[in-house]
């Protein structure tokens, strides 16, 4: 690969970067809107709220940037920083089609959900930075929330990776078959409720629950960092939809997909991030009693049995 290469698909990335969960922002308002009934969103700027986002960028750009004075400001500072990178990194791996991916590795799905993990950790350094009992109860939260569902996660994409046999997201999608909608619908499943409490998104969104502990790790941020951290969860949105997209629904497979598959990609993407978003206007939070419950006694079977029923079949048609 040369040089110019390198830098049109770094390129391609960051521009993909800057628009896609932005555009998952804009959905999540007017989606709301509608199943809310709620009024204001869908009056700024006129037709149909078109410029709502625009209208919150400008109020977090106003809002002063604190620091409070028991933080460690160092960690406090680069916390939003480390959320954000950890989702570029993560979607520069993710393919929107064989020749459409910023970095095509060997082995992508490792690459994909070890540095997603990584947004967490910038989670952990908020709430352990701002020197507020809320915030680090938030983070100790998110440590157990992380812990806890990562093992599902990575269960149900072992299996896509064992029936593929291969852990080239590529790989996988060239792999993928019509088939996969029912013998993999488990494994699906799981990963589609991990993913999002992963995100710390409604129903799963404890170590940010206001009516508990204010705002989490996040209660000391104020302007353009606590913006970062809005823009970090949609960027995960994206990616964990179009992780989902590539794994479960075949990626680029589709009608023209010679010419038009980067499309598909999208379109399937965009339709998860629409039901993450649906789960969250829909289903009342859990308990955190409740959300590790889930967890351990039916997410880790369920992906486990996926494994089993995974391997048998691979052996059966080898």
């Amino acid at each position: 690969m040369s040089w110019f290469d390198v830098v049109w698909h770094a390129v391609l990335v960051l521009i993909a970067f800057l628009t896609l969960p932005l555009l998952v922002g804009q959905t999540e308002h007017k989606v709301m809107a509608h199943m809310q009934g709620r009024l204001g969103p869908m009056y700024a700027g006129g037709f149909h709220g078109w410029a709502q986002l625009i209208a919150d960028g400008v109020k977090f750009t106003q809002k002063e940037d604190i620091v409070p004075a028991a933080a460690d400001r160092g960690a406090f500072r680069w916390a939003p920083a480390v959320s954000l990178i950890a989702y570029l990194l993560a979607l520069a791996a993710v393919p929107f089609s064989p020749s459409l991916v910023g970095a095509d590795v060997p082995a992508s799905l490792l690459l994909v959900l070890a540095v997603s993990g990584v947004g967490t950790v910038g989670t952990l350094m908020a709430g352990w930075s701002s020197g507020n009992k809320y915030a680090l109860i938030g983070a100790m939260r998110s440590a157990a929330q992380l812990v806890s569902y990562e093992l599902p996660l990575i269960l149900s994409c072992a299996s896509f990776a064992m029936a593929a046999g291969t852990l080239s997201l590529t790989g996988i999608a060239h792999a993928w078959t019509p088939l996969w909608l029912i013998w993999q619908l488990p494994g699906a499943l799981v990963f589609l409720v991990a993913a999002t409490a992963e995100l710390q998104r409604p129903p799963f969104d404890m170590p940010v629950a206001d009516s508990e502990v204010v705002m989490g790790p996040y209660t000391e941020y104020t302007g353009l960092r606590f913006a970062f951290f809005l823009l970090a969860e949609y960027a995960g949105i994206v990616v964990m939809s179009v992780l989902f997209a590539v794994l479960y629904l075949g990626g680029w497979t589709g009608p023209l997909d010679h010419w038009i598959g980067w499309l598909w990609t999208l379109l399937k993407g965009f339709a998860i991030a629409v039901l993450i978003i649906w789960m969250r206007v829909s289903w009342p939070r859990l308990r955190e009693d409740q959300l590790q419950r889930f967890a351990w006694l039916c997410l880790v079977p369920v992906a486990l049995l996926q494994l089993a029923i995974t391997a048998v079949g691979v052996v059966l048609t080898a």
